[in-house]
C-alpha cells in the first residue's frame, strides 16, 4: 500500500522560520547594552545595524569595581545565523573575563585561549577591548584585526596604530595594549570594518579617511548624535547597493 507523503505547508514553514528569525533577533539584542553608559565622566554610546536578522558584530561596556570603565567590541567571521551563533559563544567566553579587572591584553589572551579549547576551526573573533582609568585619563586599548580605533580630539581626529591576531586562529597567540592619554573633550570611536568597508554603486570604500574627515567635522556632537551621523553617512553613501557586513561602533566620550 502506497503511502502518500505529507502535504508541505510551505506558508506555515515561512511563518516558523520568521517567527524562529524573530527570536533569535530579541535575543541577540540582549547581548547588547540597553542603553548609553554615564559613569562620572565618561559617556558610552553605541550602533548596531545588521546585515540579516541577527549578525556575527556585538559590543558591551561596564564600569568595574576598581572605578574603571571598560569597553569590547567584537566582529566574528562570517555572517548570519552562523555568525550570530558563534557571537553567543564569544559573548559568553568574555563575559566570563572581562569583569575581573584583567588588562586589555591579557584579556585577549586568554579570550583565544578559550576559544580554541572550543575547537571551532576556520572561525575567529575581530576584537578591541580598553578599559579606562578616570584618575589619571589613561585609556588602555588592544586591538586584533579590526580597524582604528579612532582618537577624537581638539587636533582632529587619528587612528590610533594598533594591530594584533583574531582570537580563535592560534594558541600562544601573544597581544598588546597602548595606553592613550585622554584630554577632557576627548573621544575615541570603536567601529567594525563593516562601516569602514561598506561600499558605493561605483564599487568604491567608504573607507578610513572619509570616516576620519567626518568625525573631524562632527566631534562636537553627543556620541548618540556622532554614532547617527555615522550610520546615515554610510547608508548615503552605499544607497543603491545592498549593505554587504554587519555594522557596530561605541564612541566613548571623556568629558573631565
Amino acid at each position: 500500500m502506497n503511502r502518500l507523503a505529507p502535504t508541505l505547508d510551505l506558508h506555515a514553514i515561512e511563518k516558523l522560520r520568521e517567527e524562529e528569525l524573530e527570536e533569535a533577533r530579541s535575543i541577540q539584542a540582549e547581548m547588547l547594552p540597553a542603553e548609553s553608559l554615564c559613569a562620572g565622566p565618561v559617556t558610552i554610546s553605541h550602533g548596531f545595524q545588521p546585515i540579516a536578522a541577527v549578525g556575527g558584530d556585538f559590543l558591551d561596556y561596564f564600569q568595574l569595581m576598581d572605578g574603571t570603565v571598560g569597553l569590547y567590541l567584537c566582529d566574528v567571521s562570517g555572517k548570519g545565523l552562523p555568525a550570530a551563533l558563534y557571537a553567543a559563544l564569544a559573548v559568553g567566553t568574555l563575559r566570563s573575563v572581562h569583569k575581573t579587572g584583567t588588562s586589555p591584553s591579557d584579556a585577549l589572551a586568554t579570550f583565544n585561549r578559550r576559544l580554541l579549547i572550543r575547537g571551532m576551526p576556520r572561525r575567529h573573533a575581530a576584537i578591541q577591548y580598553a578599559v579606562f582609568d578616570p584618575r589619571t585619563g589613561d585609556l588602555q586599548i588592544a586591538s586584533a584585526g579590526m580597524p582604528g580605533p579612532f582618537h577624537l580630539s581638539a587636533d582632529g581626529c587619528r587612528a590610533l596604530d594598533l594591530s594584533g591576531i583574531p582570537p580563535g586562529l592560534f594558541a600562544g597567540t601573544r597581544y598588546e595594549s597602548q595606553a592613550v592619554r585622554l584630554s577632557p573633550g576627548d573621544s575615541v570611536l570603536f567601529c567594525t570594518d563593516g562601516i569602514t568597508d561598506a561600499f558605493d554603486g561605483d564599487g568604491e570604500q567608504f573607507g578610513v579617511e572619509r570616516l576620519q574627515e567626518l568625525c573631524r567635522d562632527h566631534r562636537h556632537l553627543s556620541p548618540t548624535e556622532l554614532l547617527g551621523k555615522i550610520f546615515s553617512e554610510v547608508e548615503d553613501f552605499s544607497r543603491g547597493r545592498e549593505q554587504h557586513d554587519d555594522m557596530a561602533a561605541a564612541l566613548f566620550l571623556y568629558s573631565g
